[in-house]
């Protein structure tokens, strides 16, 4: 299934403590260009999201948002920074003795000096909190791919149509080529005819003018070429799964042989369709930016 490079989803997880959330948004970029935002608490655990998104996702510019909240009745521990409080008491003492004060600290005194008594969230459990992260995880990465796939299956549906309306102009083009031809001859013979008033011909020059011409107008090459690339082109959209890169190729080709057409094009109508073809084209490789 084609898929867009563009993208967005979201996914929840919690359990009685806490929410995960991640979102995930992407825009169009050559490679895969994966970039996490994570909470520090979740950060052993960004290596496997990273390889996790890997496995699914091919091309593009992806943003990855990941928040954890806490409720409010998360169990908590109290616990007291032995050093700390050891040089507390260490330098209030050397301060007393110094000063000839009493020395009269105790416990509940020291207890309010900064840092020395702290509160911490109750470690959570690893294999937990991984388990409520996937589980965020996979509902956000189902929803961006089922984003990317819907968005991909337009794009697909306007790609097909647009090779459609190249057929329709290659085959005005196999229709009008060798009428210039033929224009071409009667032409050159009625020139012929007026330059001689009307005297003898020589129908071997007069061909070999015409095979000359025709050699510098023929684009029965570029045709055969064009008509290979849209149906190659439809068969990638309809078969293959990652199209971006293999579809920009092929797109660059069809440019190539558009401007051969124009370059050898001697006839009004041809120009016309030249131009529209060229047109179409840079559209088509516009659509094709956006594909995975």
């Amino acid at each position: 299934m084609v898929k867009s490079m563009t993208g967005f989803g979201r996914g929840e997880a919690q359990d009685e403590f806490r929410k995960i959330t991640i979102e995930m948004k992407s825009v169009n970029h050559r490679y895969l260009d994966l970039n996490i935002k994570i909470p520090k608490s979740l950060n052993p655990f960004e290596t496997e999201i990273r390889n996790y998104l890997k496995s699914r996702i091919v091309r593009g510019k992806v943003d990855v948002y990941v928040t954890l909240e806490t409720a409010a009745d998360q169990e908590y521990v109290l616990k007291y920074n032995s050093k700390l409080a050891e040089m507390y008491v260490e330098n209030i003492k050397a301060m007393a003795d110094e000063f000839g004060l009493d020395y009269d600290l105790k416990a509940t005194h020291l207890s309010r000096y900064p840092d020395v008594l702290e509160m911490e969230e109750a470690e959570a459990d690893e294999s937990e909190l991984k388990a409520l992260l996937f589980e965020a995880l996979e509902k956000a990465a189902n929803q961006f791919g089922e984003n990317r796939t819907k968005e991909g299956e337009r794009l697909q549906k306007d790609l097909l149509d647009k090779m459609d309306e190249m057929s329709g102009y290659v085959s005005v083009l196999e229709k009008r080529s060798p009428e210039i031809i033929e224009e071409y001859t009667s032409r050159l013979k009625a020139k012929v005819n007026d330059l001689l008033e009307a005297g003898h011909i020589d129908e071997n020059r007069i061909a070999a003018e015409i095979v000359l011409y025709a050699d510098k107008v023929c684009i029965d090459e570029e045709m055969v070429r064009l008509r290979s690339h849209i149906e190659e082109t439809k068969q990638v959209l309809l078969n293959d799964k990652e199209v971006g890169r293999k579809l920009d190729f092929i797109a660059q080709e069809m440019n190539r042989e558009s401007n051969t057409i124009l370059s050898k094009s001697t006839d009004v109508e041809i120009a016309g369709i030249g131009i529209s073809l060229k047109t179409l084209i840079e559209k088509v490789r516009e659509q094709i930016q956006n594909l995975e």
